[in-house]
C-alpha cells in the first residue's frame, strides 16, 4: 500500500509540474505574441537647426523616450520652412510637432495661425509632466502663455507652446566704455550724447545685422515710447493707436540713430554679410547692436579688440517712461493632420521637465522659460549678464502681432514688411521718416477693412 501511495503521490507531482510547465509556457507565449504585436509610438518632430543646434533636441528626445517609451523622430533643417511647406499643403506626413517660430524667415508659422491650421493645446498645461508630480501650467513663467505669441488669438487657448526664451537688447563692449570712461545711456537723450562723443573719435554709435533684428528692436522701442497699454493696440492694428504721436515718437528716434549708424551697415545687412555689422561691436568700430543672447555665441572665434568684454543693456527709455528689453520667445505645436497628438502633447509637456531644461542648457544654452531654469546660471556664467537685465529695473516686451487673415498687395510684418523691411531705407535717405510712418498707417488702414 506504501508503495502504491507513493506512485500516486509521484504521478500527482508530475502531472502539476507538466500543467504548471504548460501554464508558464502559454503565459510566455502570451506575453510575447502581445509584445510583437505593440509597436513602438513614435512621433513625427520637424524644427529649426538654428542658433541653438539640434544636440539639445537630440538629447531631450532620447531622454523622453528613456522616460516614456516613445520615440521621437527628429527631422531638423535650416530651411524647415521650405521643407515643410508642400508636406503640409498635401496633407501627407504631416509632423506631430513642429519647431518654428512665428515671425521665423519665410513666415510659415504665421501663415498657419492666421489660416488655423494650429492644433489647441491648452490641455496640456494641465498635463503632469512626464518623471515629475507637478503640471506644466505650474513651471511656466506667468505671463508666457498668454502672449500673442502663445494665445495668438486671444480666445484663452493655447496653440503655440512658448520654449527657449531669451532677452534681446544692446550689445556693447565694455572694456571699452570701461577705458573711455563712458556710462551706459538709460535715455535717448544721454544716447545722442555719447552719439556725438564716440563719432569725434570715429566710432558709430549703432549698426544692426539685419532689418529682421528690428522687430525685437523697435517693438521694445514702441513699448517704450508709447506704453504696454498702447502696445497692445498695435498688436491688433488699432488704426487710431498707431496714429498717436507717441507711436510717431519711435519712428523719429530710429530716424535720428539713422544718422548716427555705421556707413557699412546697409551694405553688410543680409544674410551674407550680417556678421561683419556684428564684427563692427568687437572691433569698437561701432559701439550699440541689437542683437539675442545667441550673438556672443555666433561671433566665439572671431577677433576682437585686447580688452573686450561683452556688454548687454536694455533700450534707452523715453521721456518719463520704462526701459525695455524684448524677450524673443520660441515656440513648438502641432499642425492640423498630425497622427500622434497625445503623444505629441506629452513630449511638448516634458520639455518643461527639470531634465529637459537642463540638457537643452548644456547643448547649446538654450533657457525654458520655466520658474526654476535661471537656477542653471551660474554666478561666473556668462549668461548671468543676460538674463538679469530683468532684475536691473528694465520691462519685458514680447514681440508679436494678432494673428490676422492675409490682405493682398500688404505685407506689414514680416522682415521684407512695411514696417522692419523699410528701415534699410531710412538709413540711406532713401526714404524719409514720414514716408515711413504715412506707408505703416496706410498698411494699417488696410488691415481694417
Amino acid at each position: 500500500m506504501k508503495r502504491i501511495s507513493k506512485i500516486l503521490l509521484s504521478l500527482t507531482m508530475m502531472a502539476s509540474l507538466a500543467a504548471c510547465s504548460s501554464s508558464t509556457g502559454s503565459s510566455a507565449t502570451a506575453a510575447a505574441t502581445e509584445g510583437a504585436s505593440e509597436e513602438q509610438t513614435v512621433i513625427k518632430f520637424a524644427g529649426l537647426d538654428g542658433g541653438y543646434g539640434t544636440a539639445g533636441w537630440e538629447a531631450v528626445a532620447a531622454a523622453f523616450e528613456k522616460e516614456t517609451g516613445i520615440k521621437v523622430e527628429l527631422q531638423m533643417e535650416k530651411n524647415i520652412a521650405e521643407t515643410l511647406r508642400p508636406v503640409l499643403t498635401s496633407g501627407k506626413d504631416v509632423p506631430d510637432v513642429i519647431y518654428l517660430s512665428i515671425g521665423a524667415e519665410g513666415k510659415l508659422t504665421d501663415t498657419m495661425v492666421s489660416e488655423k491650421q494650429i492644433q489647441d493645446i491648452s490641455d496640456v498645461l494641465t498635463m503632469t509632466i512626464p518623471g515629475e508630480t507637478g503640471t506644466v501650467k505650474d513651471k511656466i513663467i506667468p505671463g508666457f502663455t498668454d502672449a500673442l505669441t502663445s494665445s495668438p488669438y486671444q480666445d484663452g487657448k493655447l496653440y503655440l507652446a512658448p520654449i527657449n526664451y531669451s532677452p534681446c537688447g544692446l550689445f556693447y563692449d565694455a572694456g571699452l566704455f570701461e577705458e573711455k570712461g563712458w556710462e551706459v545711456p538709460t535715455t535717448w537723450d544721454e544716447m545722442w550724447e555719447l552719439g556725438d562723443k564716440a563719432a569725434a573719435e570715429g566710432i558709430a554709435l549703432f549698426t544692426y545685422p539685419t532689418i529682421g533684428y528690428f522687430d525685437a528692436f523697435f517693438s521694445a522701442l514702441l513699448n517704450a515710447t508709447a506704453g504696454p497699454e498702447t502696445y497692445t493696440k498695435l498688436m491688433n492694428y488699432d488704426l487710431d493707436a498707431w496714429k498717436l504721436p507717441e507711436v510717431k515718437e519711435a519712428f523719429d528716434i530710429v530716424g535720428k540713430l539713422a544718422d548716427y549708424a555705421e556707413e557699412n551697415t546697409v551694405s553688410n545687412a543680409n544674410s551674407d554679410g550680417f556678421t561683419k555689422n556684428q564684427q563692427l561691436i568687437l572691433d569698437d568700430k561701432a559701439l550699440f547692436c541689437p542683437n539675442g543672447t545667441w550673438l556672443p555665441g555666433e561671433m566665439e572665434d572671431a577677433p576682437r579688440s585686447e580688452n573686450f568684454k561683452w556688454g548687454f543693456t536694455a533700450l534707452p527709455a523715453a521721456e518719463s517712461g520704462d526701459r525695455y528689453s524684448t524677450t524673443f520667445v520660441e515656440q513648438v505645436y502641432i499642425p492640423n493632420g498630425a497622427a500622434n497628438v497625445d503623444a505629441a502633447k506629452q513630449f511638448i509637456a516634458y520639455l518643461y521637465s527639470d531634465t529637459a531644461t537642463e540638457l537643452f542648457y548644456k547643448n547649446g544654452g538654450a533657457v525654458i522659460p520655466t520658474v526654476n531654469s535661471s537656477d542653471m546660471i551660474g554666478d561666473d556664467d556668462a549668461n548671468k549678464l543676460y538674463y538679469s537685465v530683468y532684475d536691473n529695473g528694465a520691462k519685458a516686451n514680447a514681440v508679436g502681432f494678432a494673428a490676422h487673415d492675409a490682405v493682398e498687395g500688404v505685407d506689414l510684418t514680416s522682415a521684407e514688411g512695411i514696417i522692419y523691411g523699410t528701415v534699410n531705407s531710412v538709413v540711406t535717405k532713401d526714404k524719409t521718416v514720414d514716408e515711413w510712418y504715412q506707408a505703416v498707417l496706410a498698411g494699417v488702414e488696410k488691415y481694417n477693412q
